[in-house]
């Protein structure tokens, strides 16, 4: 398994908020909703997005935007548009001074907008809840990025375009895996772009010692590496292993481990019922407290708080 598919194989989309949005100018959406990630696909029109305290970027016909939260920004029809709508936590939607939108807004199975026959229309799937392994893939992305919609095949953004009006059995689910779908896309050709800013991770994944030895660690992350292990495998001495895999990746294969190690049991803690003792074993640490020392360490808080503080209801 590599570094990407591991970051985005553990905390998959479950729930997910997703409509299709159709809109007549002037219009303007202030997004307020704090989510970790949200992807915007325009298919008609064009819409600006402005992250608080950037500039906008314009997001035209076939391309993909992808949103870092939990900050808050705008999506407009033109930059000095003003917000008519906002969109709290929760997809709460109301006007500036607070009035409700929701039903004024609702335009039937996963409709909103303020008119059926708008200008513009773009899809938006919206992940609720951040999960630690979707956390260190976060870390890697700007605030907002674009994705051109000449640069890559857009064929998913059809697809998830049919579905996403159906209210059919396992629907959800559907949705939420093609979310997933478009998710793993967009970023693939993002990263693969010269102008991508690709984490140090994704880069040293083609590299033929370093992309080695992370497709190891991710594959048997709970195995007791050391670095000469690592080395010997991949075909060079440790002090080379270790040199290249600095450069490359930003930090030392066991420093990259253990961050690793601690990604995958903070996502154990939030999707699973598992004692403390069954988490260490599974990502690597030999006792319960090992890991909680490890894990306070990273996260300031033990491993019992974290799992209390995601499912504490909201509000």
């Amino acid at each position: 398994m590599d570094a990407l598919a591991d970051l985005l194989d553990g905390p998959r989309a479950r729930g997910a908020f997703l409509l299709r949005a159709t809109l007549s100018p002037p219009w303007s959406v202030r997004i307020r909703d704090e989510a970790p990630l949200c992807l915007v696909a325009m298919l008609r029109d064009q819409a600006w997005i402005t992250p608080d305290g950037d500039r906008a970027v314009r997001v035209g016909p076939g391309d993909v935007a992808v949103v870092r939260g939990p900050g808050h920004y705008t999506v407009a029809d033109d930059p000095a548009t003003p917000p008519q709508v906002v969109i709290h936590p929760g997809q709460v939607c109301t006007t500036p001074d607070g009035r409700g939108l929701s039903a004024e807004m609702d335009l039937g199975t996963r409709g909103w907008g303020n008119d059926p026959d708008g200008s513009a229309v773009m899809l938006v799937g919206a992940y609720q809840a951040r999960g630690a392994v979707t956390g260190r893939l976060l870390a890697a992305l700007p605030t907002l990025l674009v994705l051109p919609g000449d640069s890559w095949d857009g064929s998913l953004v059809t697809l998830l375009g049919r579905e996403i009006g159906r209210d059919e059995p396992g629907q959800e689910v559907v949705l939420d895996r093609l979310l997933d779908l478009l998710l793993i896309a967009v970023l693939r050709a993002w990263f693969s772009r010269p102008d991508g800013r690709a984490p140090g991770w994704y880069r040293a994944h083609g590299d033929p010692v370093v992309g080695q030895a992370l497709r190891m660690l991710h594959a048997e992350p709970a195995r007791p590496w050391t670095v000469a292990e690592l080395a010997g495998r991949a075909g060079v001495s440790r002090a080379a292993l270790a040199q290249r895999f600095g450069r490359l990746v930003g930090e030392p294969p066991m420093a990259y481990l253990t961050g690793l190690r601690l990604a995958l049991a903070a996502d154990l803690l939030r999707e699973t019922d598992a004692t403390l003792e069954a988490v260490a074993r599974q990502v690597g640490y030999g006792t319960a407290f090992a890991l909680s020392t490890a894990f306070k360490r990273e996260h300031g808080m033990s491993p019992q708080r974290y799992r209390e503080s995601l499912r504490r209801p909201a509000g």
